[in-house]
């Protein structure tokens, strides 16, 4: 799938319509994303996330959940803390 928006740091659309929230802790891989990053979907076993989006030149990885959904409670305090 490649980038549709990416207007907020912590949103990124993909072109296939579905939106997803970006962990905060992992923000700064994102950084190097163009429109043209081919990326892929996974489901996540972590509790933090139900999905990774995994960049599929560098195999990076960022835990990202459905944009209308939120972080388990103290997670992104944790995240931004640097935990």
């Amino acid at each position: 799938m490649k980038i549709r928006a990416h207007a907020e740091s912590h949103v990124v659309e993909l072109d296939d319509g579905s939106q997803w929230k970006i962990y905060p802790g992992d923000l700064a891989t994102t950084l190097s994303w163009k429109p043209d990053t081919d990326l892929h979907l996974e489901r996540s076993g972590e509790r933090v996330s139900s999905h990774v989006l995994v960049n599929g030149t560098d195999q990076s990885r960022v835990r990202v959940i459905a944009a209308g959904e939120s972080w388990p409670d103290g997670e992104v305090k944790k995240a931004l803390k640097g935990g």
